[in-house]
């Protein structure tokens, strides 16, 4: 949503009863809304645009991917190496509770790639077999982590605390199974939705993340060695199954993955872009870079799955 000319003196609160009619009006349709040209620069202004929705920032619990938190409630983007693809998906899909709203910053450019790509759930929903999305939904999706072990997230980081004491408290409260291994480190299963129900629009969507848990999206090779050093796949740093505990085929995951791909779509950032996307009905990932990147985030709208019991 670009700015015609130029701003007025209060800059982009002047325009706040505007943008958020806009959002009110757009988001629920189009899934997402780009800011461009509203003088929006740096942490600080983008934590101010953000809150001005009014809506209190999400921290980033039981995080799947390395972050780092910028400002209360801002966090970088996913920290993993600029040469790596990350797929589309929608923010904790892995959860039984998620955001439904997600803002994404750019404060640095990148010099070649790094774009921020987004796909339309819902169409996402429509191209999936009808055969693979009715075994997903049906049987639902466990999802099986192993901490640490200089593989994955340590549980601390996961977790945001040092206190397995406090990490028992919130498995609990979030229908996860945990179990502290022989080496010290936590394992933990959750089963969640393969689809899910727009709580306001009432739309079905696409809402998981089995396409990048399955070791199928590591690289072979990565894939190779890993099987090679588990005597079962519960023991992978992380990896999914049907809720059953049945394996996902991998021709059902190449099917997934295909379908996102043929949906996807990306603009080049530039510096004071603000993208917000209703995270339900709009799946994000990101784009190989090269030079300097600094893309941040922020989340709120916390929404519960109907399996997660009553707080």
């Amino acid at each position: 949503m670009p700015a015609d000319g130029p701003l007025a003196p209060g800059g982009w609160r002047d325009l706040l009863p505007d943008i958020r009619a806009v959002v009110e009006a757009r988001l629920p349709q189009a899934g997402g809304l780009l800011f461009r040209g509203f003088g929006i620069h740096g942490d600080a202004a983008f934590r101010s645009f953000v809150e001005s929705f009014g809506k209190p920032l999400l921290d980033y619990d039981f995080g799947s991917t390395p972050r780092s938190a910028v400002d209360k409630g801002v966090y970088t983007s996913t920290e993993y190496p600029a040469h790596q693809s990350i797929p589309l998906h929608n923010e904790q899909a892995y959860t039984l509770q998620w955001p439904q709203t997600i803002w994404f910053h750019c404060v640095t450019a990148a010099a070649t790639g790094g774009a921020t790509p987004i796909a339309d759930s819902r169409e996402v929903f429509r191209r999936i077999d009808p055969a693979v999305r009715a075994r997903f939904a049906e049987r639902q999706l466990m999802y099986v982590r192993n901490y640490g072990n200089g593989l994955d997230l340590p549980w601390q980081r996961a977790f945001n605390t040092d206190d397995p004491v406090a990490v028992e408290r919130f498995c609990r409260a979030n229908a996860i199974a945990w179990e502290w291994t022989e080496d010290g480190e936590l394992r933990t299963r959750q089963i969640c939705q393969a689809v899910a129900r727009h709580p306001a629009t009432g739309e079905e969507v696409w809402f998981n993340q089995a396409h990048l848990f399955h070791v199928s999206n590591l690289p072979p090779a990565v894939r190779d060695s890993l099987l090679a050093v588990v005597e079962d796949e519960t023991e992978l740093p992380r990896h999914v199954f049907h809720g059953d505990g049945t394996p996902i085929a991998d021709a059902d995951l190449d099917h997934i993955r295909t379908v996102l791909d043929g949906c996807t779509r990306s603009f080049p950032w530039q510096e004071g872009d603000v993208m917000m996307l209703d995270n339900m009905l709009a799946a994000h990932g990101r784009d190989p870079f090269t030079g300097a990147r600094k893309v941040i985030v922020a989340m709120a709208d916390p929404v519960r799955s109907p399996d997660l019991p009553a707080a």
